[in-house]
């Protein structure tokens, strides 16, 4: 305020010098014009918040908001010097209004120019030291936003120019850095200009753009990276020249989701929560999700030690003072202590992700998996039924969808003991299907992750197999979303976009890995014990007519009699492994 009013005065004064060989107003002029147009000056910049901004980080914006105030005061000023005196000087009240243009907005320049200096931002930190060679793909926003700050720091990275894929752009300059051609220059500058890595600067690129960069830098062995996600800059998990590895879920294209925060933030916040398996990578993920809307306590259950102290830290760590996080050692088969667990601590909403979900292991062992995933889900349900739970979650499984291999019948078993008990009980119990998850324990990308890294082969069941693929946010998102959205005894579908086919991921990976298929082979090993080609999230005429929400769907769901159905569980007993195989999944297949 002080430094502007200063400007003003002095706009004024020279303006008075210019002007006082020519034309000689009266005092009175001169003082009602400087005196109303600093008073209006300063009262619409204390409205619109003009002196409160940090004058170090002046933008376009700031110099605007600065103009439109300081014509706004110039207007009142001369209108009110107008009405007022009777004898007035356009001539001065145009130069002081210049002056003022330049005073004003000049001294928040020059205050930002000096800290840049200062920080030696725009003054050689670029390329006076040796740092990785690393060509920029993106001149827009991204890249305005990646490379003023990567030169805050001289010395960790060496700009040596510019990509994009507008071809008029060639031979213009960002930070005095040279934009040299196009994206499919990259292999010929990256030979010629020694370039040590890329990095991508486009927020926005599609996965085939990301694809073909990829494909040009193969060409040439470089190293490929992209500047982080606006989210993970907000979260802290890295800043924005801190680069991240351009992963497979970069290149398959899911659409954030977009949650209903308000009807979530009814349903969650200051209640007690309780999550099983929470130390599994859905379970993890949905803990994650649910302590952003702050409930009262948030409870972690799980069999693993491990994983369960790992998640009780992280959590802690981000939440530990908003949220009393809870974690509870328990196996969900043991009926009496999921009980006592429910009963202390009565939680408002479960969300039960604890299961075996490994197809051929579950093959060789289908005993364990009754026990966990039909008997273990039917504990949880009774025992939260008990503690008058108002709403219980289970997650279940695309491969409960006509089942050719036990996993999937367990599941398909458990769906039908949950949304069973909706009809008994106070507590709205649903399930919520979905498919494969990108990055989970025991889904295909960490082992083909490690199949490269041991230099191949790459081994693809069948290459006809294709699957639903989800990240882990997006389908922990869908869950809670599908929490609050339930009425009871419902079988939420989440819609998983368009199937891939695995031998299509593999290659993929093996080309975000900087190989040919050449170097790291993929290889058909024959489909293994339960798998089949392809997975369903419905049988046929389940899908009901309505979408309740972007994304999640109801399926019509016929409801059994638990007793019935825990009947030919209980049968199973006293049968061979290859017995409960063939009738568990007869049982599940015409039960959809």
């Amino acid at each position: 305020m002080f430094v502007d009013s200063l400007s003003l005065l002095f706009s004024a004064f020279l303006a008075h010098y210019l002007v006082e060989a020519y034309i000689r107003p009266n005092d009175s002029f001169y003082y009602v014009m400087i005196g109303v147009a600093i008073i209006s000056y300063l009262f619409f910049g204390l409205r619109h918040h003009l002196f409160a901004r940090i004058v170090r980080y002046t933008s376009v914006y700031e110099i605007f908001n600065a103009t439109k105030i300081m014509t706004l005061a110039f207007f009142i000023s001369g209108l009110t010097t107008l009405l007022f005196i009777p004898s007035v000087s356009y001539r001065y009240i145009f130069l002081m209004y210049v002056f003022a243009l330049i005073f004003i907005p000049g001294s928040r320049v020059l205050w930002r120019f000096y800290h840049e200096y200062k920080s030696g931002r725009y003054f050689g930190g670029v390329n006076k030291e040796q740092g990785i060679r690393t060509l920029i793909v993106g001149a827009g926003d991204g890249g305005n936003l990646l490379i003023s700050n990567l030169i805050k720091e001289p010395g960790e990275v060496e700009i040596v120019g510019i990509v994009d894929r507008d071809i008029g752009k060639k031979g213009s300059r960002l930070y005095d850095i040279p934009v040299l051609g196009t994206e499919a220059d990259i292999p010929k500058l990256v030979e010629n200009m020694q370039i040590e890595q890329v990095t991508v600067a486009i927020p926005s690129a599609e996965p085939e753009d990301l694809e073909k960069i990829l494909e040009y830098c193969a060409q040439v062995d470089v190293k490929v990276n992209q500047m982080p996600s606006i989210e993970d800059v907000l979260k802290g998990k890295l800043s924005v020249n801190r680069f991240r590895e351009i992963d497979v879920v970069d290149l398959l294209g899911r659409e954030e989701v977009k949650l209903d925060r308000s009807l979530i933030a009814e349903h969650l916040h200051g209640k007690v929560v309780l999550v099983s398996g929470a130390g599994g990578s859905i379970g993890s993920e949905i803990c994650r999700q649910v302590a952003k809307f702050e409930p009262a306590k948030l409870i972690l259950l799980g069999h693993g030690e491990n994983s369960i102290y790992l998640i009780d830290k992280e959590l802690k760590n981000l939440y530990g003072r908003a949220i009393e996080i809870i974690p509870v050692i328990a196996d969900v088969q043991d009926r009496e202590r999921i009980f006592d667990v429910m009963a202390k601590f009565k939680p408002d909403q479960v969300y039960h992700a604890a299961a075996h979900k490994h197809v051929p292991l579950m093959e060789y062992n289908p005993r364990e998996s009754i026990k966990n995933n039909v008997y273990g889900s039917l504990n949880m349900a009774e025992a939260a039924k008990a503690a008058k739970v108002n709403s219980f979650v289970m997650i279940s499984t695309d491969k409960a969808v006509r089942p050719t291999n036990v996993m999937g019948s367990t599941k398909r078993i458990a769906e039908m003991l949950v949304t069973a008990l909706n009809e008994e009980s106070c507590t709205k119990f649903a399930a919520v299907r979905f498919g494969n998850v990108l990055g989970s324990r025991g889904s295909v990308i960490p082992v083909f992750r490690e199949q490269i890294e041991r230099g191949g082969p790459i081994t693809v069941t069948d290459f006809r197999m294709i699957r639903y693929f989800m990240t882990i946010p997006e389908a922990s998102r869908l869950v809670i979303q599908a929490g609050v959205l339930a009425n009871g005894g419902e079988i939420f579908i989440l819609d998983m976009g368009e199937p891939v086919k695995i031998v299509d991921l593999a290659k993929k990976m093996v080309k975000l890995s900087g190989f040919t298929e050449a170097e790291i082979p993929i290889v058909e090993t024959g489909i293994r014990p339960g798998e089949k080609l392809y997975e369903e999230l419905l049988a046929e005429g389940q899908l009901a007519a309505n979408q309740v929400y972007e994304k999640i769907f109801i399926g019509n769901s016929s409801h059994y009699v638990i007793e019935e159905t825990l009947a030919f569980v209980e049968s199973l007993e006293n049968k061979t492994d290859q017995e409960i195989r063939e009738e568990i999944v007869a049982f599940a297949n015409t039960h959809q």
